[in-house]
């Protein structure tokens, strides 16, 4: 796989190298059931994701040419839709794996922030990437 791709330049301009595409999502809200402790059964939490889609750099005319971002808010909404989740890395390599389902992601990062879960702390959570 090329990790760059010549790009013409336009009429009087020098020429350019596509080196990276990364398509990402920052600080999308689930509400989720997620713990192991009995306290957090049957309770919905709030939960910060943020992901980043790398894929081969390429020229983008349209949509169809790139990773639609609703299509990772609805695989992170179908993930807690699913029912309770224990930890929240399960939840991001979920998600991940998800994300990797479209053949053009080649690498999937996934942070899940878990706030309030840890008083004086803004967010505990977790990171996780995933390649092919």
């Amino acid at each position: 796989m090329a990790l760059s791709s010549q790009v013409s330049p336009f009429p009087g301009e020098e020429p350019v190298r596509r080196e990276a595409l990364r398509v990402f999502v920052r600080g999308l809200e689930v509400q989720a059931g997620i713990g192991v402790y009995d306290h957090e059964h049957g309770r919905l939490q709030r939960l910060v994701i943020d992901v980043v889609l790398e894929m081969e750099p390429h020229a983008i005319e349209r949509l169809g040419d790139t990773v639609n971002y609703e299509t990772v808010a609805e695989a992170a909404r179908a993930i807690a839709a699913d029912g309770h989740v224990g930890l929240v890395e399960t939840f991001a390599e979920r998600l991940g794996r998800a994300c990797l389902q479209d053949r053009r992601v080649i690498r999937a990062a996934v942070r899940v922030e878990k706030p309030g879960a840890l008083e004086a702390a803004a967010a505990p959570g977790c990171e996780i990437v995933l390649a092919r």
